[in-house]
C-alpha cells in the first residue's frame, strides 16, 4: 500500500515467546501509518508473514483491528489492509492544576469521546479529589451510554500535574505542595478500580503531539510547554523520557541567574502566572482564556511588553535544549489562546546559534504546537493507552 513514503515501525522479534512485544510492535505500526496490509506489516517489522498472520488474527478476535474492502492495484493479486478500531480501547485522562482539573475520555486512536471540567483550590486536596472522582464517574457514565461494552475496555486513568516530584517538603505554592503530600494516586485508584499512572503536565503535552500534532511521525522531539508554570516534555528516539524520577524537563525550574539572593527560576518570569500577576489578573475567573485571546489580538501595550521579555528567556531555553538534546525540532505548546501563542513564537526569533542552526533542515528549529487547552488530558489519556499497547523491551523479558 505504501509506495513512495517509508513504513513508520519497530522491529518485531522472530524468537519464541515474543508475541507480546510483536502484538505491540504491530499495533504501533498501525497507530503511525493508518491502514497496512500483512505484506506490508511484515516488511516494516521484519516478521516472518506467518507470525504477522497469526498476530493479525488475535488482534482481530480481540476487537482491536478490522479488516477492510480488498484492494487492487495493477496487475497484482488484490490484498486486504487492515486498520485498528477505535472502539477496541479507551482510557481516561486527569489534569490538575493549580486551579482547575480536566477529566476526558479517548479511544484507542486519540479521539476525545468525553469531557468535563471543574474548578479546584490549590490548598485542598481531598475535596479536590472528590470532586475529580465525581467528574470521572460522570465521563464513565457518558461512555457507557454510547455502549455498555466501552466502559469494560478502559485500559486505565493517566494523571498529569505539574512537577517535579518526589521533593522534599516545600511552600513553594508553584509545586502544588499539598497535592504533592496528598496520597493522590492511591485515592484514585481505590475511587475508580482502575490503574493509575501519573506523569508531568509537559511530558502529557509532549505525549498529544506524538499522537495528533507537530511531534506525529518525530524521533526527537521537544515540547517547550507554557503554561501557569513552564516545563519540557522530551521525546528521544520516538519514545517519551521521564528521566529516573519522572522529574526530565523541569525547565522551568532552572535558574536565570547565578544561584544565591536575588536568582529567578524560568517559570517565574516567562509562564503565564507571570502574565497573570504582570496584567493583574485572577487565575481562577471565568472566562480568562477569552480575555486573554482578546489582548492578545488587539496587541494591548501590556501583553506585548511581558511578551518581549519572556521571549528573551524562552530564546535562551530554546538554545539550551539544542545544545542539550539535538532534537529535530521544538515545539511551542500552550494553554494560552493561539494568538497570545503566535506573539510569543514571533518574538522569540530570531533564534540564538547553536548546534541545530544548520544549512538544511527537514523540520524548523522552533515551531507552535497545540494551544488547545484540553491537550495534557488528552496526553494524560495516552498514558495509559501506551502502557497496553506502546512496544517495550520489558515485553520481551515478560514474555521470557
Amino acid at each position: 500500500m505504501h509506495d513512495i513514503s517509508p513504513i513508520r515501525a519497530k522491529s518485531g522479534t522472530n524468537q519464541e515467546g515474543t508475541s507480546a512485544h510483536n502484538r505491540r510492535v504491530m499495533i504501533e505500526a498501525l497507530r503511525l501509518n493508518g491502514a497496512l496490509s500483512r505484506a506490508d506489516l511484515a516488511r516494516a517489522t521484519q516478521l516472518t508473514k506467518q507470525a504477522v498472520s497469526n498476530i493479525v488474527e488475535d488482534l482481530e478476535r480481540d476487537g482491536l483491528v478490522v479488516a477492510l474492502n480488498a484492494v487492487r492495484k495493477g496487475r497484482g493479486q488484490p490484498f486486504t489492509p487492515y486498520r485498528l478500531v477505535p472502539e477496541g480501547a479507551f482510557a481516561i485522562g486527569l489534569q490538575i492544576d493549580r486551579h482547575l482539573t480536566r477529566v476526558v475520555v479517548v479511544d484507542l486512536v486519540g479521539k476525545v469521546i468525553a469531557r468535563a471540567d471543574a474548578g479546584l483550590r490549590l490548598d485542598e486536596p481531598s475535596p479536590g479529589v472528590q470532586a475529580i472522582l465525581g467528574l470521572v464517574a460522570d465521563v464513565r457514565r457518558e461512555l457507557a451510554g454510547i455502549s455498555a461494552q466501552f466502559e469494560r475496555r478502559l485500559v486505565g486513568l493517566g494523571v498529569a500535574m505539574p512537577g517535579p516530584f518526589g521533593l522534599k517538603e516545600s511552600d513553594d505554592k508553584w509545586m502544588m505542595p499539598a497535592w504533592q503530600q496528598f496520597p493522590l494516586l492511591e485515592t484514585l485508584a481505590a475511587g475508580t478500580g482502575l490503574n493509575v499512572g501519573l506523569q508531568n503536565d509537559a511530558a502529557a503535552c509532549a505525549t498529544a503531539e506524538r499522537i495528533v500534532g507537530a511531534a506525529h511521525g518525530v524521533d526527537h522531539a521537544v515540547c517547550l510547554y507554557v503554561g501557569y508554570g513552564i516545563a519540557a516534555g522530551l521525546i528521544l528516539n520516538g519514545e517519551l523520557y521521564n528521566g529516573g524520577n519522572g522529574n526530565a524537563g523541569e525547565i522551568g525550574r532552572a535558574l536565570l541567574s547565578p544561584a544565591g539572593p536575588g536568582s529567578t527560576p524560568l517559570e517565574h518570569r516567562a509562564s503565564l502566572a507571570s502574565l497573570y500577576q504582570h496584567l493583574g489578573l485572577d487565575p481562577t475567573e471565568s472566562g480568562l482564556y477569552e480575555a486573554l485571546g482578546a489582548l492578545a489580538l488587539a496587541q494591548d501595550p501590556r501583553v506585548i511588553s511581558w511578551v518581549e521579555r519572556a521571549a528573551s528567556d524562552l530564546r535562551w531555553s530554546v538554545h539550551l535544549i539544542e545544545t542539550i538534546f539535538d532534537p529535530q525540532t521544538v515545539i511551542l505548546t500552550s494553554s494560552a489562546p493561539e494568538a497570545l501563542a503566535r506573539l510569543l513564537l514571533q518574538a522569540m526569533h530570531p533564534l540564538l546559534p547553536s548546534i541545530a542552526d544548520r544549512p538544511v533542515r527537514r523540520l524548523p528549529r522552533l515551531q507552535l504546537g497545540s494551544t488547545d487547552p484540553w491537550a495534557i488530558a488528552v496526553g494524560a489519556a495516552a498514558e495509559p493507552i501506551s502502557r497496553a499497547f506502546d512496544p517495550r523491551f520489558s515485553a520481551i523479558l515478560k514474555a521470557g
